[in-house]
Parts: C-alpha cells; sequence; structure tokens
C-alpha cells in the first residue's frame, strides 16, 4: 500500500502548530487546525510531536465534471482580484424546494453583479435533479448567474461553505441559508453595511450575551455575533481569518464562532463590530434543524458551543452588552 505523500504546506502548518501549542498561543493553533483539516488531513497530538493522517474522501472524476472530497481540492479564487457586488453562496443537501424558494428570491431581487455559489454536499436523488434541471437551464452567466460545485462525500456544513467561499469572486461574500425566502434585495444593505471598515461581519438577524454562554435575540444595531440565516463578510477577511473550522460538521453556533473570529481585534480590545440591519426577507422552518431529532441535535449542538467556549470563553471583552454596561 502506498503511504500518500503529506504536502509541504500542510506539513509547514503542522509544525508551525506544534510551535503554537508549545507556545500557548491557542487562538493561533487553532486556526492551524482548521486550516489542516481544511486541506483534508487529521492531527494528533502526542506531547510535543503530532502525527498527520489524510481524512478526506477522493475526488471523483466524472466526464468533464468533478466531485470534490475535501474543501482544498477546490480551485480558489481567493487570490484573484475581486469582481462584481457579492457572492451568495447556499449549501444544498436533502430539500430541493427550499433551494429552489430561495434561489427565485435571488434572482428576482439581487443587484447585477451578484454572483451564486450553490455547493452540493452529496445531495439526495431529490436534490440532485434539482440541481441538475439548475444546471441545464442556468450556466454560470455574467450577472446572477448561479455555480454549481458538487462533493463527494457530505463533508459537513462547514466544509461545504469553505468549498463555496474559496469559488466566490466577488468583494463580500454572503452565507444565505435555504431557510430564508428574500422578498427584496438583501445584498445592497449587507455591502452598505461593510461599506464601514469598523464593521466585520452583517445579516439580518444578531445575537447578544453578558458572559459569551448564553445569547439572545438582539434588534437592528450594534450585536455580538450574526446568526448564518444571512451573514455577510468581506472575502478579504476570509483569506485571512479563514478557513472555517471544518469541526462543525453540524451547522449550530458555527456562526457565533466565525462573527467571534472576524470582530476579533486581540485582548487589547480594539474589536471590529458586528452589525444586524433590517432585511427584506422571511425566515421559513430552518430543517436542518427540525429533520434531526431533538436529542442528537442538542449532543451536536453541544459540541459545537464547547467549541466556541474553548476559544472565546474568557475572552468576554468581546460581549458589547458587557462593554456598555461597564461605560456606565
Amino acid at each position: 500500500m502506498t503511504r500518500q505523500r503529506i504536502p509541504d504546506e500542510v506539513l509547514a502548518a503542522a509544525h508551525a502548530r506544534s510551535r503554537a501549542r508549545q507556545a500557548r498561543e491557542w487562538p493561533e493553533a487553532d486556526r492551524l487546525r482548521a486550516e489542516i483539516e481544511a486541506a483534508g488531513w487529521k492531527i494528533a497530538d502526542s506531547g510535543t510531536d503530532f502525527a498527520l493522517t489524510p481524512s478526506a474522501p477522493p475526488d471523483l472524476v466524472e466526464g468533464s465534471a468533478v466531485r470534490y472530497g475535501s474543501s482544498a481540492s477546490v480551485p480558489s479564487r481567493l487570490e484573484e482580484a475581486p469582481v462584481g457586488v457579492a457572492s451568495v453562496v447556499v449549501v444544498a443537501t436533502d430539500f430541493p424546494a427550499d433551494l429552489e424558494r430561495v434561489l427565485a428570491g435571488l434572482r428576482e431581487h439581487a443587484p447585477d453583479g451578484t454572483q451564486i455559489v450553490v455547493v452540493a454536499d452529496d445531495p439526495s436523488p431529490e436534490q440532485a435533479a434539482e440541481l441538475d434541471r439548475l444546471e441545464a437551464h442556468d450556466p454560470e452567466t455574467p450577472g446572477i448567474g448561479a455555480e454549481v460545485v458538487r462533493t463527494s462525500a457530505r463533508l459537513g456544513h462547514a466544509a461545504a461553505l469553505n468549498v463555496a467561499i474559496r469559488r466566490a469572486s466577488a468583494p463580500v461574500v454572503v452565507v444565505l441559508d435555504s431557510s430564508v425566502e428574500p422578498t427584496g434585495d438583501i445584498v445592497t444593505p449587507l455591502v452598505r453595511a461593510l461599506d464601514d471598515p469598523s464593521v466585520a461581519v452583517a445579516g439580518g438577524w444578531g445575537i447578544v450575551s453578558a458572559d459569551l454562554r448564553h445569547f439572545e435575540d438582539a434588534p437592528a444595531g450594534d450585536v455580538d455575533a450574526i446568526e448564518g440565516y444571512a451573514q455577510a463578510f468581506r472575502r478579504a477577511d476570509y483569506a485571512e481569518r479563514g478557513p472555517l473550522d471544518e469541526r462543525f460538521r453540524f451547522y449550530r453556533n458555527l456562526d457565533i464562532w466565525w462573527s467571534l473570529v472576524l470582530r476579533d481585534g486581540g485582548e487589547d480590545g480594539r474589536h471590529r463590530r458586528a452589525v444586524a440591519v433590517d432585511l427584506p426577507a422571511v425566515r421559513h422552518e430552518h430543517r436542518g434543524y427540525a429533520s434531526v431529532p431533538e436529542d442528537e441535535r442538542n449532543r451536536l449542538s453541544k459540541r459545537n458551543f464547547y467549541r466556541i467556549i474553548d476559544r472565546f470563553g474568557s475572552r468576554l471583552d468581546l460581549s458589547t452588552v458587557r462593554s456598555r454596561a461597564e461605560r456606565r
């Protein structure tokens, strides 16, 4: 059996992570782990040493089409000059009616220069048929075109978003859940919010917390995190601070983690802002939530939340509620 060669960049990241762990620089160690895993490798620590093993399924070539086994296999546009207004990314798994609804709203209301990227994360047969129809009738075009990227196995929510964002061509990325139905232009207000350099992340639904453990809904304005129903950020910030941690296979709490990663200015408190804006959109039932049994949903959500606590549990300086209270 031939042993798979470890890419030089993965090995370099693993050594850098080892040094970060020895220096107790945990955020940097977490970032490097996410980078390694996004490249399709697992890292296991043993004291100051480590072991790397491939974790990703293989890419599958079918004629001229490729189904990708990892986000790192997907050709990236992140180093290209940005074009257009915004790239809206949507993950497609099991609910074709939801996908059709969100895409119809985008096509009707999004401004010219909006790119749509749909990740077919090992979709159900029904969802695959809807995507085939989409590709047959609407290949990638200038303006509000759709690009479909397919995976060879279900990679999980964070990995699927990494796939999509690697294909983003615009300066602003909008992660949009298929449970959301745009009833007007949701892209322009999000792009305008990010015109302010003090804003790191914007979206339609925000939450706040005094302890970074218990979050509650908040009105439009400054918040602690933006929920993943509609979450916008700069592509350049993703290139600098990403990729998303692919251990978030289930979607819940990834939005909080990523909002805090984007906002974090260091312990000196020079944080950027998360801003919730009013969007012309309707939130329907979140089928990724409702379709999972409650016990399993709670288990997966808790596991994801521990990742937030591990990285940000002591960072109460990131709480806008607490900061406002301390200034009084």
